[in-house]
């Protein structure tokens, strides 16, 4: 299709307007574009996570600070990857950039997910029955490690709290409205 404009280049802009229930399309190329202003938005760059990411990272240090060089410089031991490029890219190279860069990673945490400690994906007040279960499996595995190392007081300790939390499932327990 070619442009609508000048009738000699290819139309890469494709505007589409509604006005009372009236559509009107306009197919341009992108100089034409660029002379009616309809390309306005190419003057930000487009939104990307990697884009937010940075941006974030850059937040943490400030630039003119001699620190911001030191921390672009922190590297991964098992792939390489540099902290500045992380800030780059977005993503991590391997697990064990998480280890890494976990102190300059904290702060990002807080402000992305409010926290820098993850709560699980239940929501509190409907979660207190699998969190109970999950308690429970805890504790059985907990109590096995201790008969394995024959520290049978503290096994005789996990039993008992065992037994405490299997009574309550039995009874109902706090299921959280589930």
């Amino acid at each position: 299709m070619l442009c609508q404009e000048c009738q000699k280049r290819p139309a890469s802009v494709h505007l589409t307007q509604i006005v009372n229930n009236q559509q009107s399309a306009l197919h341009l190329c992108e100089l034409c574009a660029q002379e009616k202003g309809a390309l306005t938005f190419k003057a930000h760059p487009p939104f990307s996570i990697h884009n937010l990411l940075a941006g974030l990272l850059g937040m943490e240090v400030p630039p003119a600070c001699p620190a911001a060089d030191t921390a672009a410089r922190v590297q991964c031991d098992n792939c390489g990857l540099t902290y500045a490029q992380f800030g780059q890219i977005g993503r991590f190279g391997c697990s064990s950039c998480y280890g890494a860069f976990n102190i300059r990673l904290l702060p990002l945490f807080r402000r992305v997910h409010g926290s820098a400690q993850h709560v699980g994906k239940l929501p509190s007040r409907a979660g207190g029955l699998f969190k109970m279960r999950r308690d429970i499996e805890d504790l059985r595995r907990q109590l096995q490690e201790h008969v394995t190392r024959e520290e049978f007081e503290q096994a005789a300790v996990v039993r008992d709290r065992l037994r405490q939390q299997e009574r309550e499932l039995a009874g109902g327990g706090s299921d959280g409205g589930l």
